[in-house]
């Protein structure tokens, strides 16, 4: 196999993988605290719009990406409003939240399509040697940093210790004086940064312009990879690299003389998705628990109670 059609794959690979590690990072840390949120998707979503509409109307990638986030953290403070300070429940606000980022992201990029945002600079534009250096970018290096990041912070700080507390048993872990709805609204914060980061990842970077629902079920796939990883960090970016591999297949299986529909390739991603989901689902009496799920996961913590 030629050196450039490997090279070619593996940055494919990456870029592929990056929006669903990212996404699936933040989602990741908002589990660990015990919250359960469906609206990954809305997210991605309005953080691919606001750092599109940023970047064509300022010209900086830099200001494109902290708009990304900060749509997608104020998403996800407003779910934290929903399901931490009004109780309501988590499913049932998660969906609600995807519908509201598909149909707010729909409306305000209607006069979007068919803009591009630019060609975003690879490690070669900034000096970098190398064969792989022209299919990489920053993103995917500041990824893979986040995931070793996270793993430290989780298993390694107090704040860490905290966060897994609240997620494990929310009622123990006010008793002693932790700050239960502070911590998972900063964790939904942060989840909701990380998912608007990886939808604007793929409006600025895997594919430079606005398509309305471009995310296409991504968030939800970042949801099963969470699962997939049994909430560790580091096999988040196992789990990334897999689904990535999947997508990219579609691109390259005519390249290796693999008579599939099209249609098929399309559906592998999803189909892989709900497979892992099934399999998972399966281990009852106590799966959960062998697959290290946060024992809170989707109660709701009522000080009341």
């Amino acid at each position: 196999m030629p050196t450039d059609l490997i090279a070619g794959i593996l940055t494919g690979l990456l870029v592929a993988a990056t929006p669903l590690l990212l996404a699936a990072l933040g989602e990741l840390v908002v589990e660990k605290a015990g919250v359960l949120n469906l609206g990954v998707e809305g997210m991605m979503v309005i953080g691919a719009y606001a750092g599109f509409a940023a970047k064509v109307g300022t010209g900086s990638y830099l200001l494109a990406f902290l708009a990304a986030i900060s749509g997608g953290m104020a998403m996800g403070l407003l779910f934290g409003v929903l399901t931490q300070v009004l109780m309501s429940n988590q499913v049932a606000s998660g969906l609600a939240l995807t519908l509201f980022g598909l149909g707010l992201s729909a409306l305000f990029g209607a006069g979007s399509t068919g803009l591009t945002a630019g060609a975003f600079p690879r490690l070669d534009a900034l000096g970098v040697p190398g064969r792989f250096a022209a299919g990489i970018d920053v993103i995917i290096l500041l990824a893979v940093v986040l995931v070793v990041a996270a793993q430290f912070f989780l298993e390694r700080t107090r704040g860490g210790l905290v966060l897994r507390a609240v997620g494990e048993n929310h009622d123990a872990a006010h008793a002693i004086g932790y700050p239960v709805v502070a911590v998972r609204m900063a964790a939904l914060a942060f989840g909701g940064g990380m998912a608007g980061l990886g939808g604007a990842y793929l409006s600025l970077v895997q594919t430079p312009f606005w398509v309305e629902r471009m995310t296409a079920g991504r968030g939800w796939i970042a949801l099963a990879l969470v699962v997939f990883a049994a909430w560790r960090p580091l096999r988040i970016l196992g789990g990334a690299l897999l689904f990535g591999g999947i997508t990219i297949l579609q691109l390259h299986a005519q390249g290796f003389g693999l008579k599939i529909d099209a249609q098929v390739l399309s559906m592998l991603p999803y189909l892989a998705t709900i497979a892992v989901l099934v399999v998972m689902s399966r281990q009852s009496n106590g799966g959960a628990r062998r697959l290290r799920a946060p024992q809170s996961l989707g109660k709701i913590f009522n000080t009341t109670g």
